[in-house]
């Protein structure tokens, strides 16, 4: 059973849904970036026919090199044996010539790809609802106690119980010992009619094509937390970098905003709470979830199965001294 009360400002129903095997300053490979993408593609493929929906989009990525240092960074990373998967020789940034301003020079990445998280969520609640798998509600903490191994709540019981709640752990009486750094994101979705942009242009921010000539835009980072709501400033910042990019008219449609459930170590947090055996949590996933969540699950749920090791990188027992401590 899931008990979900349908959050509209949970992170995954906002994001792009990215996944980019290369990312920061140093064009660096994303952690376990060569584990990630396999399991990636055959769990979003698996979703994909078991829901009857097209989640999957391939694309490649053109980035923006600054300057002769960005670029000589780039060229030594693509001669990387390691990284030659990756990158493509010749960057083929064609399609944005009358769209956007000129640079001093372009990589191009594959193997990169956009998720369509929204519309798996919402396919997927469906699916859940029609199997009487969901229970529509906040979580009550106050409802949960336990007896003879097991954790009742209201009036079902479980065996195990995984709490799966993204930012809003740190909420969790449970679990709020655990080293969150919630930080807030904010996007657009802009229209840009017939610009026909087919691959993402990353410069700071990323433009990612959606459908009908829509464009995800994002993403600002930001550590002020007042609400979860859009805020003007972080729009301001966004259209800022949208003009230094585009010299194209465009129309913004929707604003929107998150919190991101980022940890201080900037791994996924999976494992046993360590007083109640019964309890576990899957969290951590930052600004990567879509390529983080298909293998960690399988991880996960081989744990909670077959009583399979977790990598000590991910597990919580890492921080089980700041839950004796508190």
């Amino acid at each position: 059973m899931v008990i979900d009360n349908h959050h509209a400002g949970a992170a995954s129903k906002i994001a792009a849904g990215l996944i980019n095997p290369v990312t920061g300053k140093r064009q660096v490979k994303s952690w376990r970036i060569d584990e990630l993408l396999p399991a990636a593609a055959a769990t979003f493929a698996e979703l994909e026919n078991l829901l009857n929906i097209k989640i999957k989009h391939p694309r490649r990525l053109i980035r923006v090199l600054k300057n002769a240092g960005e670029e000589n960074t780039w060229l030594a990373r693509s001669a990387d044996p390691a990284y030659q998967a990756y990158f493509l020789e010749n960057a083929d940034a064609s399609e944005f010539e009358d769209g956007v301003h000129n640079f001093f020079a372009f990589g191009e990445l594959q193997k990169c790809s956009q998720k369509d998280l929204a519309t798996l969520l919402a396919a997927y609640r469906v699916y859940l609802e029609n199997r009487e798998f969901l229970l529509s509600e906040k979580v009550d903490y106050q409802a949960f106690t336990f007896e003879n191994d097991l954790v009742f709540y209201k009036n079902f019981q479980f065996k195990n119980l995984v709490f799966c709640e993204g930012a809003a752990a740190v909420h969790n009486p449970f679990f709020n010992y655990l080293p969150f750094q919630i930080s807030k994101g904010e996007a657009l979705i802009i229209e840009i009619p017939d610009a026909g942009f087919a691959k993402i242009f990353k410069h700071g921010i990323a433009i990612v094509p959606l459908e009908n000539n829509r464009y995800w835009v994002g993403s600002t980072n930001s550590w002020d937390l007042p609400d979860d709501l859009p805020s003007e400033n972080a729009k301001k910042e966004l259209l800022q970098s949208l003009r230094e990019i585009l010299k194209i008219p465009f129309k913004v449609v929707e604003h929107k905003a998150a919190f991101r459930p980022t940890v201080r170590d900037r791994r996924p947090l999976l494992g046993r709470h360590p007083e109640f055996s019964n309890l576990f949590i899957f969290n951590g996933l930052g600004t990567k979830g879509a390529s983080l969540g298909p293998f960690f699950a399988k991880k996960m749920s081989a744990y909670l199965v077959e009583n399979a090791p977790l990598d000590a990188e991910v597990d919580v027992e890492r921080f089980k001294r700041d839950y004796e401590g508190g």
